[in-house]
């Protein structure tokens, strides 16, 4: 039970200390404005990493398709949070364009390619 109890602290103390540290170090001191600007692009550029693969590779095989119905129904959700920053309008439009394209079907894009 102890070596638990070693090994729950342990896992606490390496995760806590290096979120801590740059918090605590930075917290005293003004960033530059530029380093600001820079941190706040992190989320966006983090998010199209994870986003992208998904929407233009294919799954079973990782190559290039262009076709797939997730990046056509990411381009018009994309343009509608671009214009209103709205995110519950967002998620709205994405999940009823995804809907409408399980409805009309993959053979759909086939006249694209």
């Amino acid at each position: 039970m102890a070596d638990y109890l070693l090994l729950l602290l342990g896992m606490g103390l390496v995760t806590y200390i290096p979120r801590w540290l740059p918090l605590h170090y930075l917290s005293r001191r003004s960033l530059p404005e530029w380093f600001i600007w820079w941190l706040e692009l992190i989320p966006a550029a983090i998010l199209s990493a994870l986003l992208l693969p998904a929407l233009i590779l294919d799954a079973d095989h990782r190559h290039l398709d262009l076709l797939r119905p997730e990046l056509w129904v990411a381009l018009p959700t994309f343009a509608f949070a671009w214009w209103t920053r709205s995110l519950g309008g967002t998620v709205v439009v994405g999940m009823l364009l995804f809907w409408l394209t399980g409805k009309v079907g993959p053979q759909w894009f086939t006249w694209i390619g």
